[in-house]
C-alpha cells in the first residue's frame, strides 16, 4: 500500500467517525419529524375528518416548502458555516414539527407542513456539500451514503416508537397522535444546540486531523474549497445533470410512495394494532439500511457505479409486486424486506455517480438541482397515490405505480451510461 493510500484510508476513517456518523443524527430526526405523520394519520384522519386525498395532499405539500428552501439554505450554509447553519435549521424544523400537533383544519395542516419542509429543505444537499470538503476519492460513495442511512433508520426506530407513543396514555389530555408528534420533535432542539459546539466549518478547523492530513485534504478532497470559488450555474445546461436529477426523482418517489402509505396499507390488510404495525412497517427500512451501507462500500471497492444503481432498483420493483401478490403472510413480509434492501442499495450508490463529474464551482449548484428534482417526488407521489387509491378502491394500483417508477430508474441509468460512454469516446478522439 502506498503512502497516499495510507493517508486516504486514515482520513477516510476519521471523517466517517467524526462527521458522517454524527450527521446521521440530524438526518434521522429530520426524516422522523417529516414521516411520522404516516403514523399520526392512523388516528388523525378520523379525528380531523381528512379524506385520503386531503391527507395525501398535506403529506406531500411539505415538499413544496422543501423545494423552495433548498437553494436559500445551501447559500446560507456557504455564508455562515456548518455549525450555525445546521443548528438554525434543526431548531426551526423542531418548532414546526411540534406545531403540526396543534392543527385543527386542513389549511393549518398544509401550512405547517410547508413551513416544516422549508426548514428542512437544504439539509440533504447541504450535508452532501459539507462532507464533500472532507471526502477522499476512495471513500466517495460511503461518505455520502452514510448520512442516508438516517432515513431508513428513522423508520426502523421511529415506526415502533411512534406506535408505542400512540399506544400509551398521553399527558395533558392530548390525543395520542398529537402527543407523539410533540414528543418526537423535542430531541431535535437539543441536537441543534450540540451542533454549535461540534462541527468544524472547514478541513483546516478539524483538530482531530493532523496538520499533514489537513493540508493533504485541502488539496485532494472531492470538493476543494477555495476563497474565490463562485457557483457556476452553467452546469445546469448539461443533460447529464438533468438525467441524474430524473433518476434521483424516480428513486426517491419509490421511497416516498412506500413511506407515507405503508402503515395504512398494513392496517387495511391485517388489522394489526399500532405497535404491531410499527414493527411490520420497519421491515423494508431495515432492509434499506443494509442495502445502503453494503452496496455503497462495494461500489467504492470496485469503482463501478452504474450496475450498483440499476440492478437493485429492478430487484426492488419486482419485490414490491411480489409482496402485493403474496399478501400479509410471512412470504409477503420477506418481500417487503427485500424491496427495501434493493431500494436502499440503489440510493446508497447514487451520489457517487453525479458527484464524480463535478468541479468545486459546479458542485453546490448541481447537487441542489438534483436534490430538488428528487424531493419533488415527495410533492407528487403521496398525493398521486391517494388519488389512485380513491379511484381504484384499494392499494393494488398504487403498488403497480411505484414498481413502474422504480423500473424506469433502471432505464435512466442505462441512458446516463450511454451519455458518459459517448462523452469519453469523443474526448479520446479529440
Amino acid at each position: 500500500m502506498t503512502e497516499v493510500e495510507d493517508t486516504q484510508r486514515a482520513i477516510g476513517r476519521k471523517v466517517l467517525l467524526r462527521l458522517a456518523l454524527p450527521t446521521i443524527g440530524f438526518m434521522l430526526l429530520s426524516s422522523l419529524d417529516r414521516v411520522n405523520i404516516s403514523f399520526a394519520a392512523l388516528q388523525m384522519n378520523k379525528d380531523l375528518g381528512f379524506t385520503p386525498s386531503q391527507y395525501g395532499f398535506g403529506a406531500g405539500i411539505l415538499f413544496l416548502g422543501f423545494l423552495a428552501g433548498q437553494f436559500p439554505s445551501v447559500l446560507l450554509l456557504q455564508r455562515i458555516g456548518m455549525r450555525r447553519w445546521i443548528a438554525l435549521c434543526a431548531i426551526l424544523w423542531a418548532c414546526c414539527a411540534a406545531g403540526v400537533a396543534l392543527v385543527r383544519s386542513p389549511f393549518e395542516f398544509d401550512a405547517l407542513r410547508i413551513l416544516l419542509g422549508f426548514a428542512e429543505g437544504g439539509l440533504a444537499p447541504g450535508i452532501v456539500l459539507y462532507l464533500s470538503q472532507f471526502a477522499t476519492e476512495r471513500e466517495r460513495a460511503t461518505t455520502f451514503a452514510l448520512p442516508m442511512l438516517a432515513i431508513p433508520l428513522s423508520l426502523v426506530v421511529g415506526s415502533p416508537l411512534s406506535g408505542w407513543l400512540m399506544g400509551m396514555a398521553a399527558p395533558l389530555g392530548l390525543a395520542s397522535w398529537r402527543w407523539m408528534l410533540i414528543a418526537e420533535a423535542l430531541p431535535t432542539v437539543l441536537l441543534g444546540v450540540f451542533a454549535l459546539f461540534y462541527f468544524p466549518d472547514r478541513p483546516d478547523q478539524a483538530r482531530w486531523l493532523s496538520l499533514d492530513e489537513r493540508r493533504w485534504l485541502q488539496g485532494n478532497a472531492a470538493n476543494r474549497d477555495r476563497p474565490n470559488n463562485h457557483n457556476d450555474w452553467r452546469i445546469l445546461r448539461q443533460p447529464m445533470v438533468w438525467a441524474a436529477a430524473l433518476l434521483w426523482f424516480c428513486l426517491l418517489s419509490g421511497a416516498y410512495g412506500i413511506m407515507f402509505w405503508l402503515p395504512q396499507m398494513i392496517k387495511q390488510l391485517s388489522g394489526l394494532s399500532s405497535v404491531q404495525i410499527g414493527f411490520v412497517n420497519a421491515l423494508p427500512w431495515a432492509g434499506a439500511m443494509i442495502g445502503i451501507y453494503y452496496n455503497s462500500r462495494h461500489s467504492d471497492r470496485t469503482g463501478e457505479r452504474f450496475f450498483h444503481v440499476s440492478v437493485p432498483a429492478v430487484a426492488s420493483a419486482a419485490a414490491i409486486l411480489a409482496a402485493l401478490g403474496l399478501g400479509a403472510g410471512i412470504p409477503g413480509l420477506i418481500m417487503l424486506f427485500l424491496a427495501g434492501l434493493g431500494l436502499g442499495a440503489a440510493q446508497g450508490a447514487f451520489w457517487a455517480l453525479p458527484t464524480s463529474l463535478l468541479t468545486p464551482s459546479t458542485f453546490a449548484v448541481a447537487a441542489v438541482a438534483i436534490n430538488i428534482a428528487g424531493s419533488s417526488g415527495g410533492l407528487v407521489i403521496p398525493h398521486l397515490v391517494g388519488y389512485v387509491r380513491e379511484r381504484s378502491g384499494g392499494f393494488a394500483a398504487p403498488t403497480v405505480l411505484i414498481a413502474f417508477i422504480l423500473f424506469s430508474s433502471a432505464l435512466l441509468v442505462t441512458f446516463i451510461r450511454r451519455i458518459l460512454i459517448g462523452r469519453d469516446a469523443k474526448l479520446a478522439t479529440s
